[in-house]
């Protein structure tokens, strides 16, 4: 019935309950909820600190295939997995991570779902929400300001201008920001030196805050933020310039979850947002710790595909947070997969089961990589109107041989009720005790064997290539006492390979490293690779354009 209606329209037209409810269902008292409006909230800290002593829920992932412009649907398949949960009788919460303006005016599109499968209320999620991504911008920019007001008035910290770096950020695709000359304009403007900006879900702060159990951590990890070296090479870190304090006091609100709704009036916790082809991808560990305390089941996802999402949420939030997931779900689309086997996305409406065979490759790359991390895994065939009987039964029979199953997903269409059998399926994996996580590397490898490991294991790469310069540098962060942090790659997402165009399940591949900064507050390594870029630019048509208020001041052209 909901076929020819837009997520948009979908969303409107939905049946919200307050907040307070909401809260109800998890046992959170109205006090202890601070009210965005009617429909959305944030948890307070103090309610937070008193569940540590309570047991876990099972934690369960969603990832997916690399992600074409067929479209896959994780987050769809995350909240209608929640929904699904809920209407089998389970306490279920749903996890994931806020929206960035610049995909939302760029060429992605919202993050909130789809179909009968959304998180609600769409629009603010999809725009300022609670104003955490401006909160984080903020702390942000103060530190760059604060780096060049200390060298303007002395630098007694002896801070090499041309070693700066820590950039500036916004939260939008500009690629005319990416690199510039900043304090021109004569003496009092400062001393001119070359910076540029990355987009806000990028930032060191955005990973921060991310990765913090509390604000003590938070400022902890903000003072140990290097934002630059001195002539000797000797790192700066922000509580050198005494910046953490001020910028834990903006981030405050930020670090509190945010408390909203599925369609179905289920609870879900939105909560950062860090990019998982520039950053690790995941949403807030305290979202993700505090929901585990609340509730049976909490199904969170990780960003695009499992190759980056996937490998991030294990080896970086899991380490860093003593998560043990429980089971991971990968989301594929027959289209995808026919696109991967080499179909054009005009012809995917025709069936092609040949093509779709080749094209399962990539699916099965993905599944052998989650299972190197021992955690059971179940495949979600998310439905669309052309796929055929032979298409869907060729593959659950090629999952079948991977020792998976595959499970095909309607919640698109039809809600909690078109993913139930997914839902007693995860219910089954998750409470089978076969979950034996472990993370891929050990902390005491060498990073740039991390990397190989990463490169080899996971994206099946032939080898790993750098210049001196980088090999170096990670030799230096090492002897400084770095050498056990994670690593964090920064990849294309649409493929195995740094090819963005090299679809399936590439092998023998190069990946080249063009560059490596040092998160220290974060707690991990970044890994660029070939073209990827830390502020994306806008495409030639962008999303932009189809944004607009109606007659009736309503938002048009979000989806």
């Amino acid at each position: 019935m909901d076929a020819n209606r837009s997520d948009l329209e979908i969303a409107r037209s939905a049946s919200k309950r307050p907040i307070y409810e909401i809260g109800e269902k998890l046992g959170i008292p109205p006090e202890h909820l601070i009210p965005y409006g009617h429909d959305k909230a944030k948890i307070g800290a103090a309610f937070i600190e008193a569940q540590k002593g309570r047991k876990d829920g099972k934690l369960i992932l969603v990832t997916a295939i690399n992600p074409t412009p067929a479209g896959e649907g994780k987050t769809t398949t995350t909240v209608g997995l929640v929904d699904g949960l809920n209407r089998i009788g389970k306490k279920a919460v749903v996890c994931i991570r806020e929206a960035s303006l610049g995909p939302c005016f760029g060429v992605k599109g919202g993050a909130a779902g789809g179909g009968r499968a959304q998180i609600v209320p769409m629009e603010e999620m999809n725009l300022h929400f609670t104003g955490d991504f401006h909160a984080i911008t903020s702390a942000h920019n103060l530190l760059a300001a604060l780096i060049d007001n200390h060298i303007y008035w002395g630098n007694e910290q002896n801070i090499d201008t041309r070693r700066i770096t820590w950039r500036r950020v916004m939260d939008m695709n500009d690629r005319a920001l990416r690199d510039i000359v900043c304090s021109l304009g004569g003496l009092a403007n400062g001393y001119p030196r070359e910076t540029g900006f990355d987009i806000t879900v990028a930032s060191e702060v955005m990973a921060i805050l991310c990765l913090s159990s509390n604000l003590k951590d938070l400022e902890t990890r903000l003072g140990s933020i290097i934002i630059g070296y001195r002539r000797d090479k000797t790192p700066v870190f922000a509580r050198d310039i005494k910046a953490d304090g001020a910028m834990t006091v903006l981030l405050k609100d930020a670090m509190q979850p945010n408390l909203v709704q599925t369609l179905e009036n289920n609870p879900a916790f939105v909560h950062g947002g860090p990019f998982a082809n520039i950053a690790h991808g995941c949403n807030s560990v305290i979202a993700t710790t505090t929901a585990l305390k609340l509730a049976d089941y909490v199904v969170t996802e990780a960003g695009f595909g499992a190759d980056l999402g996937a490998e991030k949420f294990f080896d970086i939030k899991c380490r860093k947070a003593g998560l043990k997931p429980d089971a991971a779900v990968i989301v594929a689309t027959v289209r995808a997969m026919k696109m991967n086997g080499g179909m054009k996305k005009e012809d995917l409406g025709a069936e092609d089961v040949a093509a779709l065979r080749k094209g399962c490759a990539n699916l099965g790359r993905h599944v052998q990589n989650v299972k190197k991390f021992g955690v059971p895994v179940a495949v979600a065939i998310n439905h669309f109107a052309t796929d055929t009987e032979a298409e869907i039964q060729a593959v659950k029979d090629y999952v079948h041989t991977l020792g998976a199953e595959a499970i095909l997903c309607t919640h698109w269409a039809e809600g909690s009720a078109g993913i139930e059998e997914l839902a007693h399926h995860v219910v089954e994996l998750a409470g089978s005790g076969h979950s034996q996580f472990s993370p891929l590397y050990p902390d005491d490898m060498p990073l740039f064997h991390k990397i190989e490991t990463i490169a080899k294991d996971i994206y099946h790469a032939g080898e790993v290539i750098a210049d001196k310069a980088v090999r170096d540098q990670l030799h230096a962060w090492e002897s400084q006492g770095f050498g056990h942090l994670p690593i964090c790659m920064a990849k294309t997402q649409y493929s195995f390979s740094t090819d963005p165009n090299l679809r399936g399940a590439p092998t023998g591949h190069t990946v080249p490293i063009r560059e490596v900064r040092l998160s220290a507050g974060a707690g991990f390594v970044v890994v660029i690779t070939g073209e990827i870029m830390t502020m994306p630019g806008l495409p030639r048509v962008p999303s932009s354009e189809r944004i607009h208020l109606n007659e009736h001041g309503q938002i048009e052209g979000l989806f």
